[in-house]
């Protein structure tokens, strides 16, 4: 017997990796070895909440984004309303391929 996947745990299909790779391109090329590296990791392994989770960090600045993933500065001090339990895991997956 199956268990049930919920869609945010659904595996991420090619169409929408390639669409959130493309999304995901950045000014500072910082950023971009980051994202690289996450997706050189995990890209065969994100699901549908991850990617999510992802996104939202894409519409931060670059400035803020680096700060982030070098951990310089937290979620709540970036924005506090990002502060989630999705946005802290895919944080920590993009700060372990440094």
């Amino acid at each position: 017997m199956n268990p049930v996947v919920q869609s945010g745990d659904a595996l991420l299909d090619e169409r929408s990796l390639s669409k959130l790779r493309w999304r995901c391109r950045r000014g500072l090329l910082e950023n971009d070895l980051f994202i690289a590296r996450f997706f050189e990791r995990y890209d065969q392994a994100l699901n549908v909440r991850q990617a999510d989770a992802l996104g939202v960090l894409m519409d931060l600045s670059d400035n803020d984004l680096l700060d982030l993933f070098l951990a310089r500065k937290s979620l709540s001090q970036v924005e506090a309303a990002m502060d989630s339990a999705d946005l802290h895991e895919v944080l920590k997956m993009v700060r372990e391929t440094r």
